[in-house]
Formats: C-alpha cells, structure tokens, sequence
C-alpha cells in the first residue's frame, strides 16, 4: 500500500475537526478563495523564521500578517501595480522584518530569476504564497505556481484562486499522486514544454 492510500484510509476514520488537524500537517499546498481563510492559512503555516516570496501583494494587507508571523524572517512581496509601492514603503517601517518590495510582473523570467536568486542566497525559501486576484484565471494563476514553486521548491504553498478551488472539489480521481512539500514533486523539474506558445512570457531557461 502507498503512502496516500493510508494516509486517505486513515482520514475516513476521523470526525471533520480531526480531519481539519491532520489535513494541515499533511497537505503542503493549501487551495483557498475566501480572504478569511488565506490570512487564517497564512497564521497556520508561517513560522517566525521563514523566507516568505508573495506574489500578488497588493497593498499589503497580507504582507502585514506575514511580517508579525515572521519577526525572524525575511519576505519578498511582488506587483505590478503601480498603488504598491508607497504602502509597501509604510510597511517596512512599522516592522523589523526585512521586507523588500519588487515592482514587476511575475510572469517574466527576469522576475523569477532575480528572486530566486536573492532566496537561495538566504537558504531558499520556505512559504510561497500566491493571490493574483482571486477569482480571476484560474490557468494563470496555476501557471506561475508551477513555474515559481518548481523553482524555489518552498515547504509549504498558499494559493488563493476560486477557479482553482471549483476545480478540486469538482474533480476526482482513482490514482494518488501526492508531494509532500508546497512544489509538485511529480514533475517538478519537468521545465516548461516548448509547445506551450502561450506561455511565450516565460522563458525555458527555468
């Protein structure tokens, strides 16, 4: 018997709080929509020393929760809106946590480069945490968390996306393949496949 099959026998066995308890040990990458439950996720995972890489920080209302969890971290926040920057600003001066804020699209090699760069340079990174707009393009937002967590290779993922929710909880299937950190272990290291033209903003390199 596998991993995941006794993992799944033994979930049958336990009431919906017991369930609740273990899901969170055991699943690295957390799938939500309502914003409630991505900051409550957000308290679930994050321990006070990690490196944390957000993408889609918005105006920093998240950033804030991650920078009281993580007193001892660091956190990398990305977007590409241009109302950002000035309450990312506000933000590093109300904590002690290293926050540096990065203008740019994530979808752009050059932005995965850059940060990857600075994460493996502090030991990689631990939390990746993805909200792109939450109810919006699910297949985008299932694309840079499979590029960005292949690279970074985090111990636990957050994403925020209703399309992605809908999808899971409609869909089932007879074979597990299951990971056992926040990146998809199964083909992780697959790259991106050349034919996929419509990724022409990433680059194969990573």
């Amino acid at each position: 018997m596998i991993m995941g099959e006794k993992i799944n026998q033994k979930l049958l066995l336990l009431n919906h709080s017991e369930y609740n308890n273990i899901h969170r040990k055991i699943i690295m990458i957390n799938i939500v929509y309502d914003i409630k439950v991505y900051r409550q996720t957000l308290k679930d995972i994050i321990q006070e020393d990690d490196v944390v890489v957000e993408l889609g920080c918005h105006v920093g209302n998240s950033t804030r929760i991650i920078a009281q969890l993580a007193p001892h971290g660091k956190i990398i926040a990305l977007d590409k809106g241009t109302e950002s920057k000035n309450k990312l600003d506000e933000l590093k001066k109300e904590f002690k946590t290293p926050i540096e804020f990065i203008n740019a699209d994530v979808r752009l090699h050059e932005t995965l480069e850059e940060v990857a760069q600075k994460v493996d340079d502090w030991g990689g990174c631990d939390v990746l945490s993805v909200d792109l707009g939450g109810g919006y393009h699910p297949d985008t937002t299932f694309k840079v968390f499979y590029i960005w967590s292949s690279t970074l290779k985090p111990r636990d993922t957050i994403i925020r996306n209703r399309g992605l929710l809908d999808f899971i909880h409609s869909s089932s299937g007879t074979e597990i393949i299951m990971s056992e950190n926040g990146w998809l272990e199964s083909c992780g290291d697959d790259g991106i496949p050349s034919r996929l033209k419509e990724l022409k903003l990433w680059s194969p390199k990573l």
